[in-house]
């Protein structure tokens, strides 16, 4: 049987469903889907772009933290965006969270998303 653990801090924000921030399955951190949510209030940033993905990156930040690891560790990041025309600004601020070799990635247009943020991500590090 697979060594399973929930990983959960609170310098990301609280789940809000039924789910957890992340889980380690033997040396495998699955990462929820985060969106802009200050961690201390449970609140959108604001509804700036470039302020919603460097406050998502910082939340993913805080669970790799969390689970052993760091953003380095992360082997697949899937980014969700309500508009794919902000594609170049994700890859600008994405640059100053990640160095080569870059994690596979899936970039995501879609209708809608929680709380009506603009951008969500998730991902799977490798520890």
């Amino acid at each position: 049987m697979a060594n399973k653990s929930i990983i959960a801090t609170d310098k990301a924000p609280q789940a809000i469903g039924t789910y957890s921030q992340a889980v380690k399955v033997d040396n495998t951190v699955y990462l929820s889907g985060q969106i802009p949510l200050v961690p201390s209030t449970m609140e959108m940033v604001s509804d700036n772009f470039d302020e919603q993905v460097v406050q998502v990156f910082e939340n993913l930040t805080a669970v790799c933290d969390a689970a052993g690891g760091s953003m380095s560790d992360i082997v697949k990041l899937n980014i969700f965006l309500t508009d794919l025309s902000h594609f170049a600004t994700v890859n600008d601020i994405m640059s100053r969270y990640f160095s080569q070799p870059y994690p596979a990635r899936a970039a995501i247009g879609v209708k809608e998303l929680p709380k009506g943020s603009l951008v969500e991500m998730d991902g799977i590090m490798e520890l």
